[in-house]
């Protein structure tokens, strides 16, 4: 038995079972079988009952069709590889129905044909012409092209150097504010530490005058406390005595409790007094001081936020006249899941039938604005008013569509080629920031406020732009 052609191997893993031809979007079903998206899609459409694998027969519970990304990158591989296998075996390529050579062009079917097509009833009353003749043509026409392309190509690359060094040059500048901030800052820190400790000590040497004098005094009101008491035991004796004992000494008695007045003690002294007064005063402009201080940063921030235009929170709600009938809405329109059975809704022209998707009532086309989805299982979030509707959907920003799926447990950037996102999770809530004039949006990840992804500007001039859910259950946020 001949060894199996790997060739053909990998052709053969590379097409789907439904149209025999390579993977269009291809998309795993749960039992792990593969087909084109359009296939099935057609396989199933109008069915209202259970759906099944047209490969194993197995029931599909759920309509989930997961985009194979892996499989579809290996539809390129194999797309090139044969191209290259054609390229290098050096013959002739022939007629695949008669096996001829492919020596004419067919004008109005504009594809190569043999002299047998040429005499056939598909091609007779077609005009044709030699195919090294039209070869010569259309190299041509396109090595005008071609010199117009390279022009532009050229520009381009001189854009993206001028702009690399631009970025560069304004990455130095960055560079040494930081520094300068950096420095001042570490000054500036050093500068309010050491206020600190100052000030700090002087409050602790006024405390530790303040508890002297209180000790002080305490002591000698104490000692005064002490003597007057033993003077008063010692007159409640002599006034038990008889008079005659009494009245001996009576004078010098009297003159020792007349001359015992105590001079109170001061609670605080002026100097004290005075020195607690200056550190108040110093203390509150200190305090005026850094209030100055935090306002002038409040004020620089607030001037550099309207440099930048202002950032407007979308109340955004859901149109349900825009709604695959697939997509359940909820009353206040603020959240879709996924119904299994089609609703019988009005073919209407701006609702969504291919690609199950609902967008926004609301459009932008002028400054920032910024929504919240709660994602569900899957999701895309950005689009241009006139996105297809009634056609499968292209899922790149140069269709003026930004998404970020999540996917298992990464998340990824529909861009072209597919940025994948080095995320530590996949975050259930996204804030969605829209930058209507330029074209420009940034997701990120509402829990933290870490931004997830930024895509570049695009063009989108004349066209307002939605929020735009792809998603089996999602919710947006208050």
């Amino acid at each position: 038995m001949a060894a199996e052609n790997p060739m053909e191997s990998l052709q053969d893993e590379a097409t789907c079972p439904v149209c025999l031809e390579y993977f269009t979007e291809p998309v795993t079903l749960g039992c792990g079988h593969n087909f084109c998206r359009a296939c099935i899609t057609q396989r199933w459409e109008g069915s209202d009952i259970a759906v099944y694998c047209p490969q194993c027969r197995k029931t599909v519970q759920q309509r989930n069709l997961r985009l194979n990304r892996q499989l579809a990158n290996m539809v390129e591989i194999a797309k090139r590889l044969s191209l290259q296998a054609k390229k290098g075996s050096g013959v002739e390529k022939v007629c695949e129905k008669h096996q001829e050579p492919l020596k004419l062009f067919c004008e109005e079917d504009q594809t190569p044909i043999c002299l047998v097509c040429d005499r056939s009833r598909a091609h007779r009353a077609h005009a044709v012409v030699p195919i090294e003749e039209v070869a010569q043509e259309y190299k041509e026409k396109i090595q005008a092209h071609l010199k117009t392309l390279r022009e532009e190509r050229e520009k381009l690359l001189g854009l993206k150097v001028n702009g690399e060094e631009r970025s560069q040059e304004y990455l130095k500048q960055t560079q040494t504010e930081r520094q300068k901030i950096l420095l001042e800052f570490q000054q500036l820190r050093q500068f309010l530490e050491e206020q600190e400790r100052l000030l700090l000590a002087q409050l602790e040497k006024l405390d530790k005058e303040i508890l002297k004098t209180q000790n002080d005094n305490v002591t000698k009101l104490s000692e005064e406390i002490s003597r007057l008491s033993e003077l008063i035991s010692e007159m409640e004796g002599k006034c038990q005595k008889p008079a005659s004992e009494f009245l001996q000494d009576v004078r010098l008695t009297l003159s020792r409790c007349e001359k015992g007045k105590f001079q109170q003690p001061v609670a605080i002294s002026p100097e004290l007094e005075k020195r607690l007064s200056d550190f108040s005063q110093k203390t509150v402009a200190l305090m005026e001081t850094l209030r100055k201080f935090k306002d002038t940063l409040s004020a620089l921030e607030r001037k550099r936020g309207e440099s930048h235009g202002s950032i407007r929170h979308a109340n955004v709600t859901l149109d349900p006249n825009m709604a695959h009938p697939q997509r359940i809405l909820s009353k206040n329109q603020k959240s879709v899941r996924w119904e299994d059975t089609r609703q019988d809704l009005p073919n209407k022209p701006e609702r969504f039938y291919i690609d199950p998707c609902v967008q926004g009532w609301e459009g932008f086309t002028s400054e920032r604005h910024c929504w919240e989805v709660e994602v569900g299982s899957g999701g895309y979030w950005v689009a241009r008013e006139s996105v297809r509707r009634k056609g499968r959907i292209s899922f790149s920003p140069e269709e003026a569509i930004w998404t970020v799926e999540p996917w298992e447990d990464q998340c990824h950037a529909l861009t072209s080629p597919v940025t994948h996102l080095p995320l530590s999770h996949v975050p259930r809530r996204i804030q969605v920031c829209l930058n209507s004039e330029l074209g420009q949006v940034t997701f990120f990840d509402a829990g933290n406020k870490v931004p997830i992804f930024t895509f570049p500007p695009a063009s989108v001039t004349g066209d307002r732009i939605h929020p735009w859910l792809q998603v089996l259950g999602i919710r947006l946020c208050p």
